[in-house]
């Protein structure tokens, strides 16, 4: 199986926040961002695996940014490192400034996806290969973050991280 590169999973979705997808604050929910960010995420497993894949987790989100009703919304997400058969997705969110037209980073978050045969069962993924230096760190820092994922679900002592990372490699 031959290893992949970052770009070619990367899924943009652009969308503009309507009224009903708003809180009381005429904010874009919480909830629909989480929804439109998880079909951004699932996108970008099925195009680096080529298979089904489920959500297994949602490690990270921020929420550094109100998103206003009326804004335009982009999820970008990219596989940022793949294991045996789970991947690490990393995306994030940009609005539109609507007077400057600028760009600006709302929020950003960590989905983990597994990739599945016909019958649910796991099945291998090619591995990621960073090329920029973004893709690099966020390719390192997937690993600490698996292991450290892994310690606090009790399925590895801290001091097991070394074994542990010939598993995933």
């Amino acid at each position: 199986m031959e290893a992949k590169h970052p770009k070619d999973s990367l899924t943009v979705l652009t969308d503009i926040v309507l009224p009903s997808e708003t809180n009381p604050l005429n904010n874009l929910f919480g909830g629909e961002l989480l929804a439109r960010m998880d079909r951004a995420a699932g996108i970008a497993a099925r195009r680096h695996s080529r298979r089904i894949v489920v959500t297994a987790s949602v490690n990270h989100v921020a929420f550094n940014r109100a998103i206003p009703l009326g804004s335009v919304v982009t999820v970008e997400a990219k596989v940022s490192r793949a294991f045996k058969t789970s991947m690490e997705i990393y995306l994030d969110v940009w609005i539109d400034d609507r007077e400057s037209g600028d760009r600006l980073k709302a929020n950003e978050a960590i989905y983990t996806f597994v990739a599945v045969d016909d019958a649910n069962h796991p099945v291998k993924v090619p591995g990621i290969i960073p090329e920029t230096e973004l893709e690099k760190i966020r390719f390192d820092g997937a690993l600490r973050r698996k292991q450290l994922s892994l310690v606090l679900a009790g399925k590895m002592k801290p001091h097991d991280a070394t074994e542990l990372k010939a598993l995933f490699i």
